[in-house]
């Protein structure tokens, strides 16, 4: 485990405390334009893997994604809190554009086709991401009980949300962040975001790591025919699921 990135005690105890934990820098800002910049150019413009979506499981087919997917920063620090051996199975670009809609307070494990349901994620910023344009709000230690999940309201971008009635957002944490920055939760995590009420686009990539004793349906929605995880520490110790080797172009 690379020392520079591995997490003190306090902060895995945070971690466990809280359900999240960050922000922490990835990549410096010079280093991010020119990541944001190729990914604007060369990646979102073109197909990918999953032929209803151009946002999804890019770590495929775009070293640049997976490289910043993979990054030191935080798949060391994931390994501080999951062990030696992890698997990324999902990326996700969230594109919110002026005017976007707002995603509903949820827990990730109510979506996923993953048995057991057990994920560490990063969500990494691309731009500049603050409360007017509709940064992530988190609500610490949120994932100590699953909530029922009920059909969203009106206007919402998902289909389905935690019920409102089972929690309170009074507790809520803002999570700014430059680009490049990034912060680690749980798959139980309670988290949203508002409307994009801003003029500024809000990019931003989710990073979704499990261990090889999980089991991915992985040609089940949201993921789709043809998915592959990469190992990106350790061993796959079980060969439970589809892998391929990180790509070396794109």
């Amino acid at each position: 485990m690379s020392d520079s990135h591995s997490l003190s005690p306090a902060e895995i105890a945070f971690f466990h405390q809280n359900g999240y934990l960050g922000p922490f820098a990835a990549v410096p800002l010079g280093e991010m334009a020119a990541i944001v910049a190729h990914i604007d150019a060369h990646v979102l413009t073109k197909d990918g893997p999953n032929p209803q979506t151009r946002l999804q499981s890019r770590h495929m087919d775009s070293k640049v994604v997976f490289d910043l997917a993979s990054h030191p920063a935080i798949i060391g620090r994931m390994a501080s809190l999951y062990g030696p051996d992890l698997v990324l199975w999902a990326t996700n670009f969230f594109n919110k554009e002026p005017g976007g809609k707002e995603i509903p307070w949820h827990q990730d494990l109510n979506y996923w086709p993953i048995e057991p349901v057990l994920n560490i994620s990063a969500w990494v910023a691309l731009d500049d991401v603050r409360v007017d344009n509709s940064c992530v709000q988190i609500l610490p230690g949120s994932h100590k009980k699953v909530l029922p999940h009920i059909p969203s309201r009106d206007g919402m971008a998902f289909s389905e949300e935690a019920d409102p009635s089972a929690f309170s957002t009074e507790r809520l944490v803002n999570m700014e962040l430059k680009p490049g920055e990034f912060f680690l939760f749980n798959e139980k995590l309670l988290h949203h975001s508002e409307p994009n009420r801003s003029s500024r686009r809000r990019l931003g990539m989710s990073v979704r790591v499990t261990l090889p004793i999980v089991k991915i349906e992985q040609d089940r929605s949201p993921l789709h025919p043809g998915h592959c995880a990469i190992v990106v520490r350790g061993q796959d110790t079980m060969g439970f699921n589809r892998t391929m080797s990180a790509p070396t172009a794109g």
